[in-house]
């Protein structure tokens, strides 16, 4: 999966918006249009296409020691959020993992 998919993927998502709300960089931010809340940044780490997004931590944990390609996020919090690495995780569970970022961030 290539960036412009991973967008195409997060804007089949019900009334969001992704834009680039920094100054430098390519990073994008997901987020719900109401609430302005991101339930997702897409970012290039190590030249490797990642996805941080929100998760209960519970769930995080087990999910980070059971999948190499679950990280504690880059650059937030890294309790609720975690860096996925977009080529090394099957896709139903990224969209899985992205749709529950979703529903927990409404």
């Amino acid at each position: 999966m290539d960036k412009v998919e991973l967008i195409d993927l997060l804007n089949s998502f019900k009334n969001i918006s992704i834009d680039n709300p920094f100054s430098r960089g390519n990073h994008l931010v997901a987020r719900h249009k109401e609430s302005r809340k991101w339930f997702a940044l897409i970012a290039e780490i190590n030249d490797k296409l990642a996805i941080n997004l929100k998760c209960d931590p519970i769930k995080s944990d087990f999910l980070r020691k059971v999948n190499k390609a679950i990280v504690p996020a880059w650059h937030m919090n890294k309790l609720h959020w975690n860096t996925i690495f977009v080529n090394e995780i099957d896709i139903n569970e990224l969209k899985e993992l992205i749709e529950d970022s979703y529903e927990i961030t409404k």
